[in-house]
């Protein structure tokens, strides 16, 4: 079998030195194309990165302080002391010995308050009120009523009274 010789005709000498240089052009054109796609590619691709690693930091950021905040709000305060404050000791003209005694006596009764959270407190005070109101209180054969002027609840609970002469 023979295969004609078309490489001598320069009709032929044309079309395939054509066809090799038009091949090379569209060959540059495709590199070209492809290396602006990728470039843009590479572009968004790094931005979409940075952008994720500045979410997923603020996404921990914001998952530590909530579980910061959630441990906070769990380890709710205690009341830890309670502090007697007699308003009306210079007008009964009672001496320091009787005011620790009242105190004692006070804080016996409401003793029980303590290491019971704050809040737990806050929604059942006037109970704390009428424990420390409803009783009557003997010193040296003379009974006081104590009266609640103010209450302070936190962890160094403060109550403020003034007595009266029970008869």
């Amino acid at each position: 079998m023979h295969v004609p010789p078309y490489y001598k005709r320069k009709d032929w000498q044309r079309f395939m030195v054509g066809v090799f240089v038009g091949g090379m052009i569209g060959y540059l054109v495709f590199l070209f194309m492809y290396g602006e796609i990728m470039e843009r590619f590479i572009e968004e691709n790094l931005r979409v990165r940075t952008e994720r690693q500045e979410l997923q930091l603020a996404y921990d950021t914001l998952e530590q302080n909530l579980t910061d905040l959630n441990q906070k709000y769990q380890e709710q305060l205690t009341i830890n002391s309670i502090k007697i404050v007699i308003n009306n000791a210079e007008v009964f003209k009672l001496d320091r010995f009787m005011l620790h005694e009242l105190g004692e006596l006070i804080k016996a009764e409401v003793n029980d308050i303590i290491g019971k959270e704050v809040v737990t407190l806050n929604d059942y005070y006037p109970i704390l009120i009428r424990m420390i109101e409803n009783k009557a209180y003997k010193i040296d054969g003379f009974s006081y009523q104590a009266k609640v002027a103010q209450l302070f609840i936190n962890e160094q609970t403060e109550i403020h009274i003034e007595l009266d002469l029970d008869r």
